[in-house]
């Protein structure tokens, strides 16, 4: 009989998943709140967005930058959304597509790539985050 060691790595991943999926649930929604409640209260995030890097703490703070930069939409599609794990730390990507007055006439693209640490109870606690910026579709330059 042969026995297998059990991976117990695996095992603690589970609720940094878990809350990770929460947070692109709520992303896909437009409900903040439940994107908020899968960060610890003191969270950092780290952006580099196209006007350069910018930082806020929070996890009501962050919550409502993501309802500044998603909500308010005539239109709003998630097109593609993962997580995943880089030694540690977990990935979450994500890909919208909207309609807003507020950036002009048409369909926009924007796509984000994170990467992050969790605390207690699994919840992220630092997220460092990549973005495009809002693509006009069928813009070639």
């Amino acid at each position: 009989m042969t026995t297998t060691p059990q991976d117990h790595a695996a095992a603690t991943a589970v609720p940094q998943f878990a809350l990770a999926g929460s947070f692109l649930e709520g992303l896909a929604t437009q409900d903040y709140a439940r994107l908020g409640d899968a960060l610890t209260p003191g969270v950092r995030l780290r952006a580099l967005l196209p006007p350069g890097l910018m930082e806020w703490i929070g996890a009501e703070v962050i919550a409502q930058q993501f309802a500044r930069w998603f909500g308010d939409t005539e239109d709003f599609e998630l097109l593609d959304a993962t997580v995943g794990e880089v030694d540690g730390r977990l990935h979450l990507h994500w890909r919208l597509r909207l309609r807003a007055e507020r950036l002009g006439t048409g369909w926009f693209t924007v796509e984000q790539q994170a990467y992050a640490d969790t605390g207690d109870g699994g919840r992220i606690a630092r997220l460092d985050l990549l973005c495009t910026g809002y693509r006009p579709e069928g813009d070639d330059g």
